[in-house]
């Protein structure tokens, strides 16, 4: 086999949840290594209203372990997915910098494999069909596959065609019954919130048709640690890859990765291209090659090389804090922009409440006027950043950066600097 991974039989699973906790999601090997413990915290995308302020809210612990055997980090399976994805509060389309990158895809994809009227593209956890209307928009028929059901609604009004199902084994065997063999299949941000990923990449395989190709782009576990992006590490990411670590488990399933892109969204991602092992059409390209070799020298295949990552955290959250002591003793306003995920993670991580950060705005309607979970801190419209004219914005989608100083550029007409918190804290000149 060209990629010089040897497929093998995956374990089956027997053991009851409790005990699922410590074992590996991919090949059942015992859990017993920490990269990081960020304690406990609430789920990252489960905005408060106003009535449920004075409610039990339910923590989970966000303890990332690491297999001694195929190297996966991942967070234990603490709540379903059904609880987290079947309504959600993130919408793809509040991003330009994302959409412009989507879009870019599409144009780039189209090419490369001569997609057309006769292909069919398939996206995996679709959202609110941000990507897939670029197709549409080309003629090329398009399918997605998206378990939220208000998310889905936004894309069907798009003219976005979506089945409201989560993806899996089933799911494909039903869609290939129905016609729906996938000439591509698109999977952003979407494999670290899968919980079976054995279940998820089997079903690839299923409706990708022979000379098909899979395209999946998740966050880069180098870069991650290699920058301190502990604020990725959430719930509803069940796992977080290496390269080596993601060849195996599609090596598990038939899957060959024959290209690899490394690109700068969410801090540092990669795009894995996947094809059918028995696909000779696409052979393994060099950068393949180069990924693979670059991450064995960096030791991702020892367990030392992950022991170091915690401490590194604990640094980075002390130096938070001495920058909001600091601000809060001279005087200082600091307000938020943005109400991500990761945001999430790192203010509950840091103990970040309105005693430091009086409130956050964000773009999209859905969360406006709703509350931080654990936090409580109050999301606001942006239009209130203006009129609050605080002397520093705390940027919580760091990775939105550019994006976002050039959209609040008028902060700078009272003096207002911007802060990034990640991978230390940065105040934006």
């Amino acid at each position: 086999m060209d990629t010089g991974i040897v497929s093998a039989p995956l374990p089956k699973t027997t053991s009851s949840k409790s005990e699922n906790q410590h074992l590996c999601r991919f090949c059942r090997a015992p859990l017993r290594h920490t990269l990081v413990d960020l304690g406990m915290s609430p789920l990252c995308e489960s905005y408060v209203t106003e009535s449920g302020l004075d409610r039990m809210e339910p923590f989970y612990p966000l303890h990332v372990r690491v297999c001694e055997r195929c190297f996966l980090a991942q967070v234990g399976d603490y709540v379903s997915s059904d609880h987290i994805f079947t309504e959600y509060a993130y919408f793809s389309s509040f991003s330009e910098t994302w959409l412009k990158h989507a879009a870019e895809y599409v144009d780039m994809v189209v090419n490369r494999f001569n997609l057309g009227q006769a292909s069919l593209a398939v996206e995996l956890a679709s959202n609110d069909g941000y990507l897939l209307r670029n197709f549409v928009k080309k003629g090329i028929p398009a399918l997605g596959v998206e378990p939220a059901a208000n998310v889905a609604k936004v894309a069907v009004e798009k003219g976005v065609p979506t089945l409201v199902k989560f993806f899996g084994c089933e799911t494909a065997q039903a869609m290939v019954a129905a016609g729906q063999e996938a000439d591509l299949v698109v999977g952003n941000n979407v494999l670290a919130q899968v919980p079976d990923l054995n279940d998820f990449v089997g079903g690839i395989r299923i409706i990708l048709k022979p000379q098909g190709v899979a395209t999946l782009e998740f966050p880069h576990l180098m870069r991650m640690m290699a920058e301190n992006q502990y604020d990725t590490i959430y719930h509803e990411h069940f796992s977080y890859f290496s390269f080596i670590t993601a060849e195996k488990i599609f090596a598990a399933h038939d899957l060959v990765l024959f290209d690899v892109e490394e690109l700068p969204t969410h801090g540092g991602s990669i795009r894995i291209y996947a094809r059918h092992q028995r696909d000779t059409s696409k052979p393994v390209g060099q950068r393949v090659l180069e990924m693979r070799a670059r991450e064995l020298s960096a030791g991702f295949d020892r367990m030392e090389t992950y022991s170091t990552f915690g401490e590194k955290v604990k640094e980075s959250k002390r130096r938070l804090l001495e920058f909001f002591i600091q601000a809060k003793r001279s005087g200082k306003r600091v307000v938020g922009y943005g109400a991500p995920g990761k945001g999430n993670t790192l203010l509950n991580y840091c103990g970040i409440r309105t005693d430091f950060l009086d409130f956050t705005v964000d773009r999209n309607p859905y969360k406006q006027g709703k509350f931080l979970p654990g936090t409580h801190i109050p999301i606001r419209t942006p239009d209130k950043l203006i009129e609050a004219r605080p002397d520093y914005v705390l940027i919580l989608p760091w990775n939105f950066k550019d994006e976002i100083v050039k959209q609040m550029s008028v902060i700078r007409e009272w003096g207002g600097q911007f802060v990034v918190p990640i991978p230390t804290v940065e105040i934006v000149p």
